[in-house]
């Protein structure tokens, strides 16, 4: 699915980058371009990097 339409940027493409470490929207901005021009996407890139971020919180951590 595309989140980001101006800059043909996927979930799959934003999911790949915050696990290789661009977790901040400022990192995500340098690394694909997303939220530069329109910023419609600013929203779904945020709920796509928390949940990344919290999913990868939840495997790191024992029980």
């Amino acid at each position: 699915m595309y989140v980001c339409v101006c800059k043909a940027i996927t979930d799959k493409e934003l999911r790949l980058a915050i696990e290789e470490g661009a977790n901040t929207t400022q990192s995500l901005r340098e690394k694909l371009g997303c939220i530069n021009q329109c910023g419609m996407c600013e929203q779904q890139v945020c709920e796509i990097r928390d949940q990344v971020v919290n999913k990868n919180l939840e495997t790191a951590l024992p029980c």
